[in-house]
């Protein structure tokens, strides 16, 4: 009786020992698994922070050379850039019905009252039909892969260094009249792109 009273202790003594290392290894899952979630969320959050931050600065730039803030960029290149930046429900609303609607409006006064068209409203018409007639390959694929990050950082490095010849040096870009807005802007443009194409290899 003895025995077995000491067999049954010892298997309760096992279970409970499995037990417990089978909890501690749940607790030590749980924990490794908020930690990386918590992670991967900043990550994200700070990746859709900065995809705002590069479509707002470059619609801004193009705002600003619209104005009578008149800059010698290639600013037509903001447009692809615009284009592969532009955030998901930003992209996916101007690329529906909505965004067919303003372009067709834009080509009919185009067409039929050219002169009732402003110069102006050239580019982000353009924008519009870009977003609207884009095949799935580039507003899928491309726009979401390391591909479009390259384009963007190309075009963001080209526009730098235009707007850095045009000042007369880089400390001319930092401290003209309109060059520290410029210079802030195009800045902008450059982070997104790195801090994407640095997480698609790493």
């Amino acid at each position: 009786m003895g025995r077995v009273d000491y067999l049954a202790m010892k298997t309760e003594e096992t279970t409970v020992n499995l037990i417990n290392s089978d909890l501690n290894e749940f607790v030590d899952a749980a924990k490794k698994l908020v930690k990386d979630a918590a992670m991967l969320g900043g990550l994200g959050f700070g990746t859709s922070f900065l995809q705002w931050a590069a479509s707002i600065s470059a619609i801004y730039l193009l705002i600003l050379d619209r104005t009578n803030w008149r800059t010698k960029m290639l600013t037509t290149l903001l447009v692809p850039y615009i284009f592969f930046t532009l955030p998901v429900v930003v992209f996916t609303f101007f690329s529906g019905d909505f965004g067919k609607w303003i372009a067709l409006i834009a080509i009919t006064i185009r067409l039929f009252f050219p002169k009732e068209f402003p110069e102006w409203l050239e580019i982000p018409a353009g924008l519009i039909l870009l977003l609207v007639v884009a095949p799935s390959l580039i507003a899928g694929t491309l726009r979401e892969s390391w591909v479009g990050a390259v384009i963007c950082l190309v075009i963001a490095c080209y526009l730098f260094h235009e707007h850095i010849k045009a000042s007369g040096g880089i400390k001319n870009s930092f401290t003209q009249k309109n060059g520290i807005s410029n210079t802030l802007g195009i800045v902008a443009l450059l982070v997104y792109p790195v801090w994407t194409i640095f997480f698609h290899i790493f």
